[in-house]
């Protein structure tokens, strides 16, 4: 067979590169959305939030989209784009959000394991108590394990861990519709405290925010399928074709609650909400149900996302971007000390969740909170590339890549500021230590630390840990 024939097999139809944009983008936070809209918002609420979330994680969709495009060389993961636009410091901390990001959405997979796990066990509690910490430490190691032994290839728990969302994600829609109650929904519709204003609907919307960016995390790895594309114009009808579908499934999730129970119901249930839900409409068994689903779902996305925090440490260091010790290998090929490091920072944050008051919302916030620096410098730079020309012709048109980079630049600035304070300055108290990897790869390359700017950003970073570690101890940040 020749090359030609060969690749030519490995290219997919549109339906099927729609359906692996899908299976990318859900993961375990539709498992929680009943319950965490229905403590901030109600049905009105709930659509201007899913309004705002979709169309702008649309435009970072697309954004990916071009980036992948017009700078094919820039294929070392999303750091590269914040490096390649605003200096090497920049682009070391948008891995090292990225790393952290990924470390604290792992964390939130033990916690909601054990939370789920904890109607057989009630022990476990919330995911927060001294045996359920210990039970995931146990998981944390010894998966570290198995990775280091190779378990590098994942199809086949790939494709159990996507038939175990997909079904039961489907079953609960069809339940929840067919048991729909308008007088309930009616009730939801305008959530809050009953002051029917613009300002409270927009403080209910804003208060979903982070949600909404953690049940969409991995939307750029949307753009990597590219590549298997028979056809180049499939790769945006894909891209819209996914996205719109995993959109819908996240508003009906969240909207057909809305008919079942009452939102101050919905506010006190326990996680994972879908099967509290589902209980109570069918009884014992829907939740059942729906809580294998999620720990066999969840146990096939801890797995991917170890493998993708080990990578984000790895790929920089082999580009002398990060120290060299993070770009060892084992005889398996696995990146051993990034491994290591990630499953140790999972194992801190695990720790201190013995000190939090929400530890599954926490981690949650806490995940998609790093995860907005990353997405924010890559929409960023793609809106930086419209401005500069570079890589424009000068007969190509500007203004729909402007538009849709502006867009993406404009709605993550939103995020961050929905995100609040406390979540920023907690940001800056993992960022200010990582300056020291940064350090020692600078020293091992014999070049200048800071340049004048990015020393200023340094102290800004320190100054905000400053303040957020202060926060913590004077107890005006609440974890």
């Amino acid at each position: 067979m020749s090359a030609e024939s060969s690749t030519d097999v490995d290219k997919v139809s549109l339906p099927t590169l729609t359906a692996m944009v899908i299976g990318s983008m859900i993961g375990s936070g539709v498992f929680l959305l009943p319950r965490r809209f229905g403590v901030e918002t109600g049905v009105l609420g709930a659509l201007i939030a899913w309004a705002i979330a979709g169309a702008g994680m649309l435009m970072l969709a697309f954004v990916f989209q071009r980036l992948a495009t017009r700078k094919p060389d820039l294929d070392a993961g999303i750091y590269a784009y914040a490096k390649a636009g605003f200096g090497d410091y920049v682009g070391f901390n948008s891995a090292f959000g990225f790393w952290a990001s990924a470390c604290a959405g792992n964390t939130s997979y033990w916690v909601l394991i054990m939370a789920t796990t904890s109607a057989l066990f009630p022990g476990l509690g919330s995911g927060d108590t001294v045996l359920a910490v210990a039970c995931s430490s146990i998981g944390v190691w010894l998966f570290c394990f198995l990775i280091l032994r190779g378990v590098k290839e994942a199809a086949i728990i790939n494709r159990i861990a996507t038939i175990a969302k997909i079904v039961p994600i489907l079953t609960f829609i069809v339940i929840a519709i067919l048991a729909f109650k308008a007088d309930v929904f009616t009730e939801n519709f305008w959530g809050g405290d009953g002051h029917y204003s613009l300002a409270s609907l927009f403080e209910q919307a804003k208060g979903t925010m982070l949600i909404t960016v953690f049940v969409f995390l991995g939307i750029e790895g949307a753009s990597v399928y590219s590549r298997f594309a028979r056809r180049r114009e499939d790769v945006g009808r894909a891209t819209v074709l996914g996205f719109l579908s995993v959109l819908s499934v996240f508003m009906l999730v969240t909207l057909v609650s809305y008919g079942v129970l009452t939102q101050p119901e919905l506010a006190t249930v326990s996680q994972p909400s879908m099967a509290s839900v589902l209980e109570s409409i069918v009884g014992h068994w829907g939740s059942i149900f729906i809580r294998v689903g999620v720990i066999l779902s969840v146990l096939g996305a801890y797995l991917a996302w170890s493998l993708m925090a080990a990578e984000v440490l790895y790929i920089p260091a082999t580009a002398a971007d990060m120290p060299k010790f993070l770009a060892r290998t084992n005889s398996k090929g696995a990146p051993i000390t990034a491994l290591v490091m990630a499953a140790g920072l999972v194992q801190l944050l695990l720790v201190l969740l013995l000190f939090t008051s929400d530890a599954l919302d926490f981690m949650l916030d806490l995940t998609a909170a790093l995860s907005l620096i990353p997405y924010l410098l890559a929409a960023g730079y793609a809106l930086k590339l419209t401005v500069t020309r570079e890589t424009y012709s000068d007969r190509e048109s500007l203004i729909p890549d402007m538009v849709v980079a502006a867009l993406a630049t404009i709605y993550t600035l939103f995020l961050v500021y929905a995100a609040g304070w406390d979540h920023l300055l907690l940001s800056c108290v993992l960022y200010a230590p990582a300056a020291l990897l940064y350090v020692k790869a600078r020293r091992e390359r014999s070049l200048q630390v800071f340049q004048p700017a990015e020393a200023v950003l340094f102290g800004v970073i320190v100054l905000g840990a400053a303040a957020g570690i202060y926060g913590l101890v004077s107890g005006s940040i609440q974890i």
